[in-house]
């Protein structure tokens, strides 16, 4: 009865209506669709991205991506994912949407999970974007293989070919070891050398030696490393006979760079390294400087040199540390020097 009593009504008030000149509802038109009216949008949509994914989001394979992204908008706006433009996996990863706020969740993120996540919060036609590039990286796989190339005096050169598989992340450089037939034990030569052959000095003589080489990325060294199949067999010199004539040969020289600095960008905040090479004898005193003044001692810097490879790390750098950057060797013979540039960047 009430329902019929409400059609009545209806029915009663369009004719009012036509009679006054304003049009019908359009409710009472046969098979009309019913009108959408939008409720009045109060705030308009904004997403608050925080500023630790404003820069590539790193993550190990096997960790958890746990991702809440704050937003605003009245009514509540509708908010939707992608991964580099198409609908997630919904059987790797899961989003909750609440009031104020959306969460992408990766239990155990995988390497095909890295790409660019786009959050989209609508209302109506209007929308707000937010882009979060997330990378997920592993140890890298091994060098390819390692070959001893000339043994001479107490001195061993290897090669070696960069890994296939770099884990998706940019290589940090190889370490060097070497073993003794005798002990068998593995020690380091040197750590975070960036090109792909080196030589050994300072075996000891009547040893015999095999070496391997890692990898190394931001997770660490890679798990296995090749061994060199022949044995670096270290010989006492042959004795020679000084005779008339014979001028021993003077190996000392003027400090010589092999490998200058490179200019770099930087970012404010992020530890940057300096590397070059410098061949010299007997060795060399280093000296590094900023736009030409001496930073010798400034707890700002750290100055290693190691087997002519020269590195200088600069400490979580400001606005105020890009310059131009010299090293300098020093010996009695003579002196070099390389510069380069340091730009620093704030963070996007």
């Amino acid at each position: 009865m009430e329902a019929a009593a409400g059609s009545t009504r209806k029915g009663e008030e369009a004719s009012l209506a036509r009679a006054e000149g304003h049009p019908a509802s359009p409710q009472q038109e046969p098979g009309s669709p019913l009108p959408q009216f939008l409720p009045p949008v109060e705030e308009h949509p904004k997403i608050w991205l925080p500023r630790t994914l404003r820069q590539t989001y790193i993550r190990k394979v096997g960790d958890t991506v746990n991702l809440l992204i704050p937003f605003q908008g009245k009514p509540k706006p509708r908010a939707t994912w992608t991964h580099d433009g198409y609908a997630l996996d919904a059987s790797r990863v899961s989003v909750r949407n609440g009031e104020q706020d959306s969460i992408l969740f990766i239990r155990e993120a995988q390497r095909a999970d890295s790409g660019r996540y786009q959050l989209s919060v609508q209302l109506g036609e209007l929308e707000a974007t937010a882009t979060i590039d997330i990378l997920v990286i592993e140890r890298p796989g091994p060098p390819q293989s390692i070959k001893l190339v000339d043994v001479w005096g107490s001195n061993a050169t290897l090669e070696w070919t960069p890994p296939q598989d770099t884990g998706n992340a940019a290589l940090l450089g190889y370490t060097v070891q070497k073993a003794d037939t005798k002990s068998g034990l593995w020690f380091t030569v040197l750590e975070r050398y960036h090109r792909t052959s080196f030589t050994v000095s300072d075996l000891i003589v009547g040893n015999s030696y095999s070496f391997r080489v890692f990898a190394e990325n931001q997770c660490g060294l890679s798990e296995t490393a090749p061994v060199t199949a022949d044995l670096a067999h270290i010989q006492k010199a042959a004795t020679i006979s000084k005779t008339e004539g014979f001028a021993q040969r003077d190996f000392s020289e003027a400090p010589k760079f092999t490998q200058p600095l490179a200019d770099c960008t930087t970012v404010t905040g992020y530890d940057t390294q300096l590397f070059c090479c410098v061949r010299a004898s007997p060795k060399p005193k280093i000296i590094w400087l900023k736009n030409k003044m001496d930073i010798q001692g400034n707890p700002k810097y750290r100055a290693l040199s190691h087997l002519g490879i020269c590195s200088l790390e600069i400490r979580k750098p400001g606005p105020f540390d890009g310059g131009i950057y010299t090293c300098k060797a020093v010996n009695p013979l003579g002196e070099a020097s390389v510069d380069c540039r340091v730009d620093v960047k704030a963070p996007h």
